[in-house]
């Protein structure tokens, strides 16, 4: 069982690479729109398996992936081998070195990038006018699951007692908490927020699957995570049909680099789309 919850992935990369989707196409059209010359440099900070690098590649970035578990850079070597415009660096995104590029990019990582040190590093790493992207992935408050996630919460508190479910939120209501970080730094410009609906449906195959590859699941004991996944995909069977749907808000938070004064600071916006 792993220790360090942001390395808990690295113990079922076939499982991720399988399961996790990957990200919308108008995210990368957003975010290039801004960096039309050829061989965008970027930095990939947690690609894990590649669900994103792969959308970086196809647009002719030059990808540095950043990845911390050593299994899952492994994985990423052999998906990717031949492929000359990634170099996968096993290790953490604090200690990474580099010369300065064009994006700073993590999608559904960040937030295991230690918070102290997280966004001057990601300052340091960028050439002026460059930008720091960051992707995150919401659960939303939706119609789109028929109670299912609702229904499964007295599931969830026979294996993590005292634990309160999450509060869920509106996709309207959606602003990921690196948007305030960056809001309030003084290290980007003022930044946007582009939001996208990204609704992901799945079998209870697949479902079970999925949970595997969340972090808290795979820092259970084995029987106490099977247990847990077995009843969740019972539930949908007897209830849902054996369709769960997870509704999701996929957010882009971007950000140039540079500096602004308290004196010319503007609220914080919101951009794009509901």
């Amino acid at each position: 069982m792993p220790d360090d919850p942001g390395l808990a992935f690295d113990a079922v990369p076939e499982i991720y690479d399988r399961i996790r989707p990957t990200y919308p196409d108008a995210l990368f059209e957003e975010l290039f729109a801004r960096f039309r010359d050829p061989g965008v440099g970027v930095i990939e900070s947690g690609p894990g398996t590649g669900q994103a690098t792969i959308s970086l590649l196809a647009r002719g970035a030059l990808v540095t992936a950043v990845e911390p578990g050593v299994r899952m850079a492994a994985f990423l070597r052999k998906k990717f081998a031949g492929e000359s415009r990634l170099q996968v660096v096993n290790r953490k995104f604090e200690d990474v070195e580099s010369e300065p590029v064009d994006i700073v990019f993590a999608a559904t990582s960040f937030h295991w990038v230690d918070p102290h040190v997280r966004l001057k590093k990601a300052h340091d790493l960028l050439r002026p006018g460059g930008a720091i992207a960051i992707v995150s992935t919401n659960q939303v408050r939706s119609e789109a699951d028929k109670g299912y996630f609702a229904r499964c919460q007295p599931i969830y508190r026979k294996y993590f007692p005292g634990e309160d479910a999450p509060e869920l939120q509106t996709a309207d209501e959606v602003v990921p908490p690196e948007f305030p970080e960056i809001a309030v730094s003084d290290l980007f410009g003022e930044p946007e927020l582009h939001r996208y609906g990204w609704d992901q449906t799945y079998t209870t195959a697949q479902y079970a699957d999925l949970l595997r590859s969340y972090s808290g699941t795979n820092m259970m004991e084995r029987d106490a995570r099977e247990g847990l996944v077995s009843e969740l995909c019972a539930l949908a069977d007897m209830e849902f049909g054996g369709s769960i749907t997870r509704p999701l808000i996929i957010t882009l938070t971007l950000a140039r680099r540079g500096k602004v004064s308290e004196s010319t600071r503007k609220p914080m916006p919101f951009v794009g789309k509901r």
